[in-house]
């Protein structure tokens, strides 16, 4: 649990495209003008629907956004699971950190019983730099190129090609 930091203009652009006077016809009809928690709350109705849409196993997903801060709560089936989560959001354009305080649930093991595996282990994340490939990444951090598909699949269902990776992204690397 903690405060993970991402690049506020890098990312998703899931909270559609910001529109100036300028742009719009001068006929147009002024739009109503949104006070900051309702935008907040209209941000994190879009990212509660972006991890649902993962089809990410969460129970009691609740998220909250004030200003540039997403908060993230519920209990993550596992810790990969949570990081995954954390991701989402924090690659989307606009939110320049992740409150977490998502739960990870533990394996219910009948009375008296040890448990059957220990822990997962959280996993490093990386921010992607201008000219990086998951070959690359794989390379530095596992000393062969060729793992790029295990950073890959760490990384779905948000990577959909591991060709469309963007600098300012952040990657869980196990």
């Amino acid at each position: 649990m903690g405060l993970f930091s991402f690049v506020k203009e890098a990312g998703s652009k899931l909270f559609g495209k910001k529109k100036t006077a300028a742009s719009a016809p001068a006929s147009a009809p002024e739009a109503p003008v949104l006070s900051q928690e309702e935008l907040d709350s209209m941000k994190a109705d879009e990212l509660l629907s972006l991890v649902n849409g993962l089809n990410l196993p969460i129970d009691s997903l609740y998220v909250a956004v004030e200003d540039d801060v997403a908060t993230i709560a519920g209990t993550a089936e596992s810790q990969a699971t949570k990081e995954k989560a954390i991701l989402a959001i924090g690659n989307v354009e606009g939110i320049a950190a992740v409150d977490d305080k998502l739960a990870v649930a533990t394996a219910a093991a009948g009375p008296g019983a040890a448990p059957t595996s220990a822990p997962e282990s959280q996993a490093n994340f990386y921010t992607v730099q201008s000219g990086d490939s998951l070959s690359k990444i794989a390379k530095a951090h596992y000393g062969d190129p060729l793992l790029y598909t295990k950073i890959f699949e760490a990384n779905q269902p948000m990577l959909k090609d591991p060709n469309m990776i963007y600098p300012g992204q952040v990657l869980r690397i196990p």
